[in-house]
C-alpha cells in the first residue's frame, strides 16, 4: 500500500514502526529475497500425530476452513519443543527460510503464512488478534500435536505471539520477540507525529494508523492494549541497535526511536523471566542482519525448556 515510498530509509521505517507493507518491504538490503525451502507436494489432509516429526518442506493444511501454507524442517527431538516462526506483516515463510534452516540444524522448526500472506488463502473479511490466533492454534496442532512450542516472532508476528501466549500457557513454553510491534503502536505514533505534520511524516502517520485499522493484506485490526502475563516462561526480547529512524524522518526520528524502545521494554511484562538485549549491528530485520544473534536467542530459550 505504500508503493509511492521508494527510499530505503522510509521503507525500513514503515516496516519497522507499524509492521505495515511497502513495495520491497520483504527484500534484504541488496534487494534480494531469501530462497524458500523446497516445497513438498501439497497435502490435502493434515498430517496425523505419527507424521509430526516427518513433515518436510511446504504443505497446505486446512485450518478453520482455509488453506494455510506451512513449512517444517529439522528433526523432532524428544524433550525439546517445536520452534514455530511468525513473520512480520508482508512477510512469510520465504523471508524466514534462511533463519529456519539455521535453527533446524538442532531443532524441529516450522513456519507458516498467515491468511493474506504468501500462498495461504485470503481472509474472508476483517481479522482480529483472536481470529488470527485461531489459525495459529490450528497450525500448532498440526506441527506439534500436544507437545510444547517456542514462538520466535518478528515485528507484527511478535505482537501476535505475545498476545497469544498468555491464553495458551499449556502450549507456549517460551518466546523470542524480535523487534515486536509495540503494544501501543497507534497511540505511540499519534503522539510522536502530530496531526499537523506534513510531507512523508504525515503520510507515514496516516497510512500506519489506517494499516492498524485493517488496511493491510491480512485485513488484521491491531488495537493498542496492555501487556498480559504468560507466567514465568523464558522470554527474550531483542531490539535493533542501528538507529535509522532519525535518517528516515529527520523531524521525528529520535522521538520514534525512543517510543520504539519503550515498546520493546513494555513487552518484558509478558513474563517474570523476560530479558531485553540489543542487536547492535541490526536494523529492523534482526534475523537477517545478525542471524547469529537471533539463532542463539532461540536456542537459549529452547534449552531452558528442554532442561
Amino acid at each position: 500500500m505504500f508503493g509511492t515510498f521508494r527510499a530505503p530509509a522510509v521503507l525500513a521505517l514503515c516496516c519497522a514502526v507499524a509492521g505495515t507493507v511497502l513495495a520491497g518491504c520483504d527484500d534484504d538490503e541488496d534487494g534480494n529475497r531469501p530462497s524458500a525451502p523446497s516445497p513438498a507436494p501439497a497435502a490435502a489432509a493434515a498430517p496425523g500425530p505419527a507424521e509430526l516429526g516427518t513433515l518436510s518442506g511446504a504443505v497446505k493444511v486446512n485450518i478453520e476452513g482455509k488453506s494455510v501454507n506451512v513449512s517444517c524442517s529439522g528433526t523432532l527431538v524428544k524433550g525439546r519443543p517445536v520452534v514455530v516462526l511468525l513473520a512480520g506483516l508482508g512477510d512469510g515463510v520465504d523471508k524466514m527460510a534462511d533463519f529456519q534452516k539455521s535453527l533446524s540444524e538442532k531443532d524441529r522448526v516450522c513456519s507458516y503464512d498467515r491468511l493474506g500472506e504468501g500462498t495461504s488463502d485470503q481472509p474472508d473479511g476483517p481479522q482480529s488478534i483472536d481470529s488470527t490466533g485461531k489459525i495459529l492454534t490450528g497450525v500448532l496442532a498440526k506441527v506439534a500435536g500436544d507437545g510444547p512450542v517456542v514462538l520466535a516472532a518478528h515485528s507484527l508476528g511478535g505482537l501476535i505471539a505475545a498476545r497469544y501466549a498468555p491464553d495458551h500457557q499449556d502450549k507456549v513454553k517460551g518466546l523470542v520477540l524480535m523487534e515486536a510491534t509495540s503494544p501501543t503502536m497507534s497511540g505511540d505514533l499519534s503522539k510522536t507525529i502530530p496531526e499537523s505534520a506534513t510531507g512523508p511524516a504525515a503520510d507515514l502517520r496516516a497510512q500506519t494508523l489506517a494499516a492498524n485499522q485493517g488496511d493491510n493484506p491480512e485485513k488484521l485490526v491491531v488495537p493498542d492494549g496492555a501487556v498480559r502475563s504468560a507466567g514465568n516462561i523464558p522470554v527474550e526480547v531483542i531490539q535493533h541497535g542501528q538507529q535509522y529512524l532519525a535518517q528516515a524522518v529527520p523531524d521525528y526520528g529520535q522521538a520514534l526511536e525512543r517510543v520504539w524502545s519503550d515498546g520493546q521494554h513494555a513487552w518484558l511484562a509478558v513474563s517474570s523471566r523476560s530479558t531485553l538485549s540489543t542487536a547492535t549491528n541490526s536494523g529492523h530485520y534482526i534475523y537477517v542482519d545478525q542471524p547469529d544473534v537471533a539463532v542463539q536467542a532461540v536456542q537459549r530459550v529452547v534449552s531452558q525448556i528442554a532442561g
